[in-house]
């Protein structure tokens, strides 16, 4: 019995505000571990900086969602961190806010989709054991605003989306 879907709208439009707002939040985490590391590629640097590019991944599937709650959740996030940039580079800079989206949207498998309900509960898992991190949560919000876009800053949603499509078939039997 297959169930029907909500009727919630999706908004999916990423402007210049955006991507300026995810740049900008995972600016600010990355420069806060550049600043406190002396040997930036040794191992442990490294480690440290890994939690920030997954929960980055993670923000840029939760926006390759394209209904539900969740999406509408990361769709809503969207529209925040578009309006909160808007707003700094129109009255604060005086420029404009252009379009970026890229053309073609990417869209997540069953077996994707599957992949970011696990990946959610690992999340919550994770937070509720370690305690709230700012971090982790910037992290998202920056992936959520840069998934979507067509410039090198969409890269992460670009290259992650159909890896985790192919492992989510691949494990529940899609494939």
């Amino acid at each position: 019995m297959a169930l029907p879907p909500l009727d919630i709208p999706a908004y999916g439009i990423v402007s210049l505000g955006g991507v300026t707002t995810g740049l900008s939040l995972f600016a600010w985490d990355f420069t806060r571990w550049w600043t406190n590391h002396k040997k930036r590629f040794a191992l442990k640097a490294l480690r440290d900086l890994a939690p920030q590019f997954l929960c980055l991944s993670y923000g840029a599937l939760l926006i390759l969602c394209v209904g539900g709650i969740i999406g509408s959740i990361a769709d809503w996030s969207l529209w925040g961190t578009n309006a909160v940039g808007d707003v700094v580079l129109v009255y604060g800079f005086g420029a404009t806010t252009p379009t970026v989206t890229r053309s073609s949207h990417l869209a997540l498998t069953p077996g994707g989709h599957a992949t970011v309900i696990v990946i959610t509960v690992v999340m919550v898992a994770v937070c509720s054991r370690r305690g709230f991190r700012w971090d982790l949560v910037r992290q998202i919000f920056a992936g959520i605003s840069l998934g979507l876009a067509k410039s090198i800053a969409g890269f992460v949603g670009l290259a992650v989306a159909p890896t985790v499509s192919w492992a989510g078939d691949y494990v529940v039997g899609l494939l």
